[in-house]
């Protein structure tokens, strides 16, 4: 099977054909806050997330919705002359504040000239039945997904990592989002501490059995101020080799289904912050690679599923 040039069902060809050209993401900062940093759950949040609640190349959080989307599209522009939009609620958790408060964002933000889609980062647990019923709402007028971080299936990991919430509530919250007509994108991460191969593997094939539609494949970052740190130093942590990532990543995507959109195969860090894996800043090799290998191999998204 080939989506475009690709063995795998890649987010660029998923829009191109939905919306006919290119299509960016401008990521956003709503100026939310987390029930896993401001005390309801932890003050702490999950141990790999930095200060900017996983936002780090968002727009800057004292600016506007609309300036930060007309300065993020004018850096854009340098690169790719024309296009549509995504407007994407990045930094900590989008759904996390007053529903007139959401609403007021999400308005500002799709109301931007060029905007196509809309999509909030999320968590599970932050997705009670007046935000179910707003997302409904602009999902009528706007494509619209939710992207969750799930990270592992591993309840045991999910501690270590401090999740927050079971297992069970994430797949409340993939039904309820079904339910309303709502696209679920599932963030997993590779190489969390004390996770072997085969822990790694289960979630690959639990989340091949949720009804979610997009998957974003991180690999772990070390970065500077986040607790994490404290286990790198116990020495708790290893970091996976640029191999047993690639092979990884080939692996899951013959084991989900041909239907769910990539949405991401190596997530970035910020350089300055970065403590490892140095090899993760190489990332159009990394992409390179997992294509060279799949073409060699002639394996394909879902051939195992």
């Amino acid at each position: 099977m080939q989506w475009g040039d690709k063995a795998y069902y890649s987010l660029n060809y998923y829009l191109r054909k939905k919306f006919g050209c290119k299509v960016f993401k401008i990521s956003l900062n709503g100026g939310f806050s987390c029930p896993n940093r401001d005390g309801s759950i932890s003050r702490e949040g999950c141990i790999f997330c930095s200060n900017k609640g996983s936002g780090d190349f968002a727009g800057n959080r004292n600016m506007s919705i609309k300036d930060q989307f007309e300065s993020i599209k004018q850096m854009m522009s340098r690169k790719w002359k024309s296009g549509k939009y995504i407007a994407y609620f990045q930094a900590y958790t989008n759904t996390y504040a007053p529903v007139m408060v959401l609403k007021e964002k999400y308005d500002e933000a799709v109301n931007q000239n060029g905007v196509v889609a809309l999509a909030i980062a999320t968590r599970p647990d932050c997705l009670g039945r007046e935000v179910l019923d707003l997302l409904q709402k602009f999902n009528k007028k706007i494509y619209t997904w939710v992207e969750l971080g799930l990270q592992t299936s591993n309840d045991h990991t999910a501690e270590v990592i401090n999740r927050g919430y079971k297992l069970k509530t994430f797949e409340k919250a993939v039904v309820s989002l079904r339910k309303i007509g709502v696209d679920v994108v599932v963030h997993i991460i590779m190489g969390l501490p004390g996770e072997n191969k085969a822990d790694m593997m289960n979630t690959v094939k639990y989340i091949s059995h949720q009804n979610i539609q997009g998957i974003k494949i991180h690999l772990l970052h070390l970065m500077k101020n986040t607790p994490l740190v404290r286990l790198y130093n116990d020495g708790k942590l290893k970091f996976m080799t640029e191999d047993e990532y690639i092979d990884m990543v080939c692996w899951t995507l013959c084991n989900i289904p041909p239907n769910v959109v990539i949405h991401r195969l190596t997530g970035d860090a910020p350089r300055d912050l970065l403590i490892g894996p140095k090899w993760s800043l190489k990332k159009w090799e990394i992409l390179n690679e997992i294509d060279r290998r799949m073409k060699e191999k002639k394996i394909y998204q879902g051939i195992y599923f």
